[in-house]
């Protein structure tokens, strides 16, 4: 069954923009705007704060429009592309080099650890319409999930509660819960030994 998007740019964007439809802009001037002024405060105020500083850190994503949960440690070195569409549980952690580009909306469960370098991308394009319009899909990475380190998770991908996604792997799949996967393309290896409750 094939993901449905949450935002098609073709149909958010008039074709008369630009002649060349590579050249026509993904998302409207206002939203363009607030990542302007996000970016700016991300460099003077987000990326230049001390490691330890988690708590102002969330205190800048939740200005921005984000929902942050009590504890979270997102790293000064980690990026955001859109904080109003980041919802965050409690003691989600992001890494120095996490990078989340999330043009659509993206859950991250209780206790979800991206590590150092991993990439999250909640967008692609249509390539087969010749406009090469911009798609963005709704994602969500489960509680207890763990993301590792240059790991990348495509588009649409849902990651299920405790799935391990593992070093530098990449997936274009949704992961089950509890499973371990590795490798690019990512293939399940092993069950994840679940919490005694």
């Amino acid at each position: 069954m094939p993901k449905e998007s949450f935002y098609n740019s073709a149909e958010h964007i008039a074709p008369e923009t630009a002649a060349d439809p590579y050249l026509r802009p993904a998302f409207s001037v206002s939203d363009r705007l607030r990542r302007l002024i996000w970016n700016v405060c991300w460099l003077l105020l987000y990326r230049s704060s001390p490691r330890p500083f988690h708590a102002w850190r969330a205190l800048l994503l939740r200005g921005f429009g984000a929902t942050m949960g009590p504890r979270c440690h997102f790293y000064p070195g980690s990026k955001i592309y859109a904080p109003w569409n980041l919802v965050c549980a409690d003691q989600v952690t992001a890494g120095d080099g996490v990078e989340i580009y999330n043009p659509a909306p993206l859950r991250l469960g209780s206790h979800a650890i991206l590590s150092q370098g991993a990439y999250v991308c909640g967008a692609t394009h249509d390539f087969d319409d010749p406009a090469f319009p911009l798609l963005s899909y709704a994602m969500e990475i489960g509680p207890y999930a763990w993301i590792c380190a240059r790991a990348c998770v495509g588009p649409g991908v849902q990651v299920g509660e405790g799935a391990v996604l593992g070093l530098a792997s990449v997936t274009a799949k949704n992961l089950e819960p509890w499973t371990v996967y590795a490798g690019s393309p990512a293939v399940r290896v092993k069950e994840r030994r679940r919490p005694k409750p």
